[in-house]
Formats: structure tokens, C-alpha cells, sequence
């Protein structure tokens, strides 16, 4: 049974400040790489930060310098530190956890937690 277990989501002012947590269960999890996505409904899905099992860290220009992933493998849960919040950071934040073996793929989800930035 896996699970990606999203908290931490919620209203806050621009220039604030939120953590996003994502908890695992089910997965060995320290194989996998991790990312956080946003989605707003009638937008295509956009990907805010990824990292790698080695720990390495990706993040696209529109969040680089304001949010930091990180993981803690002891605990199978992954985090986004989103600082400088923008109301277009506005969106429902997604974990991913996606492992590519030479047989077969897997890539789960959570279910989504809302960030909502207000002006």
C-alpha cells in the first residue's frame, strides 16, 4: 500500500512563508527521486523542484533562490521550504516519488495540498 501523505499547505501573505511536507509510506523510498509539482486548475501542471536520490537538488527559474527541497531518508518524507511567497506561487502542490528501473517504472503521487498567497 503506497502513499504519499502531503501537510503543511494553507493561506498565507505574499513574502511569507510555508513548508510543505510529504510523508511516505509503503516505498523503500531513499531509491526514489522526489518532487514537488503545482497545479492550477485550467493550467498545465508545473514542476517547482526535484531531488535526486544522491541528494541533488533541480528548480525551474520562476522558484530558484525562494524554495529549497530537501529529503530525510530516516523518516521517508520530503520537504519544500517556499520563502518570498507570490500569489502565482497559488496552486494545489503535488509529492511525487518516481524510480526508473530497466524492467519497469514506478511514479506516484499524493493527493495535494492547497497554497494560497494573498496580496
Amino acid at each position: 500500500q503506497v502513499q504519499l501523505v502531503e501537510s503543511g499547505g494553507g493561506l498565507v501573505q505574499a513574502g511569507g512563508s510555508l513548508r510543505l511536507s510529504c510523508a511516505a509510506s509503503g516505498i523503500s523510498f531513499s531509491p526514489y527521486a522526489m518532487a514537488w509539482y503545482r497545479q492550477v486548475p485550467g493550467k498545465q501542471r508545473e514542476l517547482v523542484a526535484t531531488i535526486a536520490s544522491d541528494g541533488t537538488t533541480n528548480y525551474p527559474d520562476s522558484v530558484q533562490g525562494r524554495f529549497t527541497i530537501s529529503r530525510d531518508n530516516a523518516k521517508k518524507t520530503v520537504y519544500l521550504q517556499m520563502n518570498s511567497l507570490k500569489p502565482e506561487d497559488t496552486g494545489v502542490y503535488l509529492c511525487n516519488a518516481h524510480r526508473r528501473m530497466s524492467s519497469w517504472n514506478y511514479d506516484y503521487w499524493g493527493q495535494g495540498t492547497q497554497v494560497t498567497v494573498s496580496s
